[in-house]
């Protein structure tokens, strides 16, 4: 039949090739988009401090047994040494559990605000010590003396420390656990001021 001829490439064009054209349009409108800030891939870029320090802790983590116990006794060695530089500042954040607290701290004070008898035990013991090997009755005698005398006095000033510490504890700090302060005091008592440790904080006659 006579008529208009149809075009053979609209009936054999391929399909692919207009469906991938709606689809790599969209690509190129979705791509000028503003990205979501919530989105997944449009989260917002970390601080180089955080990032610096996320990249720290994976590269300190240990990767096997050896490194672990390595990193161990570096944290042991850094936490020792801070405690040590505690004992001698008197810095509550780092030092011992048996030292740390307000009840610890005063009763410390307390002690090393005053002369205590204890404190002279070890020079007292060596001299008493001393003169008991001296082959002369009299000396002898002396020393034994002394001795019973060193003793009654520290009896007799550690029970007068402990009793007006338990009611200094009772004023200044009613609400606060004192379970093992006397004893901790009194331990301290026995030590000389300059080996004491923590190191003092406040000087003889001074009020804790």
């Amino acid at each position: 039949m006579p008529g208009y001829p149809v075009p053979l490439g609209f009936v054999f064009r391929s399909r692919a090739k207009e469906e991938k054209a709606p689809a790599d349009k969209a690509q190129v409108t979705d791509s000028k988009q503003p990205r979501d800030p919530q989105a997944p891939k449009g989260r917002p870029t970390p601080k180089r401090n955080e990032a610096q320090s996320q990249r720290r802790s994976v590269a300190s983590t240990p990767t096997n047994r050896k490194e672990a116990a390595k990193q161990q006794r570096e944290d042991r060695r850094r936490a020792l040494a801070k405690q040590r530089e505690a004992l001698a500042s008197g810095d509550e954040r780092y030092l011992p559990a048996r030292d740390k607290g307000p009840v610890r701290k005063y009763a410390r004070n307390f002690i090393d605000s005053r002369f205590c008898v204890a404190e002279f035990f070890l020079p007292m013991a060596v001299v008493i010590l001393v003169l008991s090997m001296v082959q002369i009755p009299q000396l002898q005698n002396i020393a034994l003396l002394l001795w019973l005398f060193v003793i009654v006095m520290i009896v007799v000033d550690s029970i007068g420390i402990a009793m007006r510490l338990k009611r200094q504890l009772n004023e200044r700090l009613p609400d606060e656990s004192k379970r093992g302060a006397v004893a901790y005091a009194l331990m301290r008592s026995l030590q000389m001021r300059r080996l004491r440790l923590p190191k003092p904080q406040v000087k003889r006659g001074e009020r804790p």
